[in-house]
């Protein structure tokens, strides 16, 4: 984490104090009442020194009440710090964990909140609200002042499959799915948490048909959620294709396609 000296004549002996509190505390984003709290000082002092630092460019708002240093720049932490619960999901989740190469456009954060989606320093955030039973599976990364949270490997793609439309392409949602080692507990913790009945049976055939191997307690956990309803495996795709009885799917994406797009043999 990088350290600056303070010395110019047009920083005060309050905003210089300020500074290397910060250093001290390795601290490069904050909210007002991170350094209310820090400080021991009324919102109004502490909001007058933070927006004369902001003035003079060496602290930058993020938005009304949060900042951060004029060099930091890493759009996870801030991502996460919109939000009170924010969790990086989905696509963004599918890219940091190595189960997709392609970019999206926007980084999407998970969160039980409202929040309308904004541009920070030129990164477009983009919120989606979940139920709070439905916020499981989250690990933090990185240290000190810059954590963030994510979705496990498991909770990403579960979360993918349930709200495809945030995944970056069906197609690459199934490659990464083949591809992926999976804690079947944990797939059933989360499927159960989403409580998508239509996921758990897209799921559990693409495991029988991929052969994912120790999944057995998790097919067995799908067979008994599996209603009579025949949903699509593709939900965006067109209306046709074989019927699966055992999982109640229509496959509109044949079993031979899914085996070549995951480059496996049928």
């Amino acid at each position: 984490m990088a350290r600056s000296t303070y010395i110019s004549e047009n920083i005060t002996s309050s905003q210089k104090d300020l500074m290397l509190l910060l250093d001290e505390n390795e601290i490069d984003i904050f909210s007002l009442e991170d350094i209310k709290e820090l400080l021991g000082r009324s919102s109004e002092d502490v909001n007058e020194l933070i927006e004369n630092l902001v003035h003079k460019n060496i602290f930058l708002r993020i938005e009304r009440g949060k900042y951060c240093r004029a060099n930091f720049r890493d759009e996870k932490v801030i991502g996460c710090f919109l939000v009170p619960d924010g969790v990086i999901a989905y696509w963004s989740a599918l890219n940091l964990h190595g189960l997709t190469e392609q970019f999206s456009n926007n980084l999407y954060i998970q969160t039980t909140r409202s929040k309308k989606s904004k541009t920070v320093f030129g990164v477009n955030y983009q919120f989606v609200k979940i139920k709070e039973t439905k916020r499981v599976g989250v690990s933090v990364e990185g240290f000190g002042n810059h954590k963030y949270s994510i979705t496990d490997k498991e909770k990403t793609l579960i979360d993918c499959f349930d709200l495809p439309h945030y995944s970056g392409g069906y197609s690459e949602l199934i490659r990464a799915f083949g591809q992926s080692e999976l804690n079947q507990d944990k797939m059933i913790e989360y499927c159960t948490a989403i409580d998508n009945i239509s996921v758990v049976k897209r799921l559990a055939f693409l495991v029988e048909l991929l052969q994912k191997p120790r999944m057995k307690r998790f097919l067995n956990y799908a067979k008994k959620q599996v209603n009579p309803r025949y949903v699509l495996i593709d939900p965006f795709g067109a209306e046709t294709g074989t019927f699966n009885s055992q999982w109640k799917l229509r496959l509109n994406i044949s079993a031979e396609e899914i085996a070549d797009i995951c480059n496996k043999q049928y």
